[in-house]
């Protein structure tokens, strides 16, 4: 009876012994409220949160997952944490790339936020400010706020796999870091933010991993995190290298570009034209590749660069800005008169009529910002009656440098001591009364080291 006794024992305490470590394993796999424990939160980030625009009563964000996930954002005033306020939950889907898209619009104008990325309701921590801030309402009380903002085209993300063989095209992504200490309220994007490669411009799915290959880069976070962003696209973001309205993937190309920017508009259903004013500067977003026609096509009416349309809405737009300076943004030199490459001087017929139709509208205020070519310059096209033209090329940000050719440096529209043919981007600030308003240029290299620096005032460009 002893021995039995002690077997039974035995049994008893095995089976508690059992038990407890089944409960330690159930434990471990569920929250304090005894619902299954869900995956860590930073394990579900594949890329930002990014600020996108800005306005007075709402302000723009993104997020990526790398899998399905509710994802929200919880703000408040800078300094004061309460009240706090929540966008809508998004739940991320793989048809969309497990993009999200989210609206803070309990906000005040000329406020300052700091926000929280939340998925699946769980706080996300990130080591750097995540921060936003709406517009002022300065109009008829004070003069335009001083503001500043990045320019960069030419981001190369490297991937062995696919990369052409040889020394990595990209390089220098240190630059962002550079970019973000400077602090501008906005970054424009100016083409090529991506790079599509021979296995991606022919499907969907290639297109949606470019994108998010080129998003998830570490460097890059911090930077979309508190400093809005706006975008255009040139060729590579659209399509293949110098590709034109033929390409037959583009509404792909403009889904995934609309999935992964959070511009305020678009002009038409096709294209990435748009447009967004900071305080009394309107900024023209162009599209130079949905509308073009083939840069080896005889120039005429019939070779249009940004099409019958969209001329039309730009002349329309401008005239009817009051901004004090109105910048137009595109891929392709728009001043340099070299008819080379893809500069808006193969298109001549109709850059003429653009140039012609802003003198003859005495629109005041124009000047370009452009992408594209692989080097910084600036360029001023004197004019005869009326001012001159300027046109600013920065670039590339991480991809290879390239620099002009001999007969380009030239021309008279060159401006000297403005050449940089390194990794490089453009920090431009607008500042003094509405009166009598200033831009400066700065360009940085990859390094945060100033190259150089130039004012045009406001009152040069009527």
């Amino acid at each position: 009876m002893y021995k039995i006794h002690c077997r039974l024992l035995l049994v008893i305490l095995l089976q508690s012994a059992l038990l407890a470590t089944a409960q330690v394993a159930v434990t471990s796999r569920t929250s304090k409220t005894g619902s299954p424990r869900r995956a860590a939160p930073t394990t579900l980030l594949q890329s930002g949160p990014m600020v996108g625009y800005s306005d007075s009563r709402e302000v723009a964000l993104w997020v990526q997952t790398n899998k399905p996930a509710r994802v929200q954002i919880r703000y408040h005033e800078a300094g004061k944490p309460s009240p706090a306020y929540l966008t809508s939950e998004v739940q991320t889907h793989e048809k969309t790339a497990f993009t999200a898209h989210l609206l803070a619009n309990q906000v005040e104008p000329g406020k300052k936020y700091a926000y929280e990325l939340l998925i699946g309701g769980q706080k996300v921590s990130l080591p750097y400010p995540t921060t936003f801030q709406t517009q002022n309402l300065w109009q008829w009380r004070t003069d335009p706020p001083a503001f500043r903002f990045g320019v960069g085209s030419c981001t190369y993300v490297n991937e062995t796999a696919v990369d052409r063989p040889g020394t990595p095209y990209g390089n220098g992504y240190e630059i962002f870091t550079a970019l973000n200490a400077q602090k501008p309220d906005f970054m424009l994007w100016t083409g090529d933010n991506t790079y599509t490669r021979e296995v991606d411009w022919n499907s969907r799915t290639g297109v949606l991993r470019r994108y998010t290959h080129t998003r998830s880069l570490p460097q890059m976070q911090p930077l979309l995190a508190s400093t809005h962003n706006y975008a255009i696209w040139d060729d590579h973001d659209y399509g293949p290298d110098d590709s034109d309205r033929a390409y037959w993937l583009k509404p792909v190309t403009l889904e995934a570009f609309k999935l992964f920017w959070s511009n305020p508009n678009y002009i038409f259903d096709e294209g990435c034209t748009g447009t967004f004013t900071w305080n009394d500067c309107q900024f023209f977003l162009l599209d130079d590749r949905t509308f073009r026609a083939p840069d080896a096509m005889p120039d005429g009416p019939e070779k249009t660069y940004f099409g019958e349309k969209q001329m039309r809405w730009l002349i329309d737009a401008l005239r009817f800005s009051k901004a004090t300076f109105k910048f137009i943004i595109t891929g392709g030199q728009i001043v340099n008169p070299s008819a080379i490459f893809e500069n808006y001087a193969v298109y001549g017929t109709e850059r003429e009529r653009l140039f012609t139709a802003i003198t003859e509208a005495r629109i005041p205020g124009v000047l370009f910002i452009t992408g594209d070519r692989h080097h910084t310059i600036l360029q001023k096209l004197d004019r005869s009656g009326t001012y001159p033209l300027y046109d600013l090329t920065v670039s590339p940000l991480t991809s290879g440098p390239a620099k002009p050719r001999p007969e380009e440096l030239k021309q008279s529209t060159v401006i000297d001591g403005t050449l940089v043919t390194d990794r490089n981007f453009g920090l431009l600030s607008v500042s003094g009364p509405l009166n009598d308003r200033v831009l400066n240029i700065k360009v940085y290299d990859q390094k945060g080291i100033q190259r150089w620096t130039r004012d045009l005032r406001a009152a040069e460009l009527k």
